[in-house]
C-alpha cells in the first residue's frame, strides 16, 4: 500500500519515493509513499512532475485504479523501472488554492449546521470556488446575506485546523460525525481521519486544508439555486 502523506502533512510540496509498480496500460507508475492527492470528497485530484535522474516527468493526475494509486506520466517510450528512487513536485499553487478552498466547504458546512441544523447532499469544488447542496425548503437573499456574513466571521476567526487519524470505533462516537446525508465511508475502514475547525466544525474526511482558517481569505456567495423541494444549492468564490 502507498504511504499518504498528504493525510499529515498537507504542506508538503516535494518528496521523494521508490517505484513499487508499473502499469503500463495507463502509462503510469505506483510509487511506495505520495503527497499527491488523488481526489474524493469533491476535492479535485493533484497535479505535478515526477522526477527520475535528470529526466522530468509531467504528471497531469493521479487516479486510483484497481485499489491503486497510479500517478500517471506524460512521457513517450519505456516507463521508469520498479525499484527506481524518484522526486515528486506537486503543482503547489493549485494545491494550495485547492486547500483553502476544501476549508472554506468546511466553514460553510459548519455554519449552516450550527445555525440551521441543516446536513450536506452534495458539493464539489475547483480552485477557489466551490458549490454545496444542503437541505433546506426555502432560500432568499436575505438568508444568503446572512450565511454570507457568518461564515466571513469564521474567516476572521482564525480557527485552528487540526487532523487526526482515529481509531474506527473512537471516531463513531464523535457527534455528528457524518455531516453529509449519506454515509460515504467505505464499509470495513479501521481508522477514520478527521478534519476539524476548532470551535466550529468536526468532520470525518479524507481532503487536504489549511492550517487556519484566516488562510482561506474573504468568501463571497455568489449564487443560490433551488435543487429540489428540499435541496438548495449555495455557490461561494474566494477572493
Amino acid at each position: 500500500m502507498t504511504d499518504l502523506l498528504y493525510q499529515t502533512d498537507s504542506y508538503l510540496q516535494t518528496f521523494t519515493a521508490t517505484i513499487t509498480g508499473v502499469d503500463e496500460a495507463n502509462h503510469g507508475v505506483i510509487l511506495d509513499r505520495t503527497a499527491f492527492y488523488p481526489g474524493g470528497g469533491g476535492q479535485p485530484f493533484d497535479r505535478g512532475a515526477i522526477t527520475v535522474g535528470d529526466t522530468v516527468y509531467t504528471m497531469p493526475r493521479i487516479k486510483r485504479i484497481e485499489g491503486q494509486l497510479v500517478h500517471l506520466l506524460e512521457a513517450d517510450g519505456l516507463l521508469p523501472a520498479v525499484g527506481t528512487e524518484v522526486v515528486g513536485q506537486l503543482d503547489w499553487e493549485r494545491r494550495y488554492q485547492l486547500m483553502r478552498t476544501h476549508t472554506a466547504m468546511h466553514v460553510l458546512c459548519g455554519v449552516i449546521f450550527r445555525d440551521y441544523g441543516s446536513s450536506v447532499t452534495g458539493g464539489d469544488m475547483e480552485p477557489l470556488k466551490g458549490r454545496m447542496d444542503f437541505e433546506f425548503e426555502t432560500m432568499r437573499a436575505e438568508l444568503v446575506s446572512a450565511i454570507e456574513t457568518a461564515i466571513n466571521k469564521e474567516v476572521e476567526a482564525a480557527r485552528e485546523v487540526r487532523v487526526k487519524i482515529l481509531p474506527r470505533e473512537e471516531a463513531f462516537q464523535i457527534p455528528d460525525l457524518i455531516r453529509t446525508k449519506i454515509n460515504l465511508l467505505p464499509e470495513g475502514i479501521t481508522e477514520v481521519r478527521t478534519v476539524e475547525l476548532v470551535g466550529l466544525d468536526l468532520q470525518a474526511d479524507g481532503g487536504t486544508h489549511v492550517k487556519n482558517t484566516s488562510e482561506v481569505g474573504r468568501l463571497r456567495v455568489v449564487d443560490y439555486k433551488s435543487k429540489g423541494k428540499i435541496n438548495k444549492r449555495i455557490y461561494v468564490e474566494l477572493e
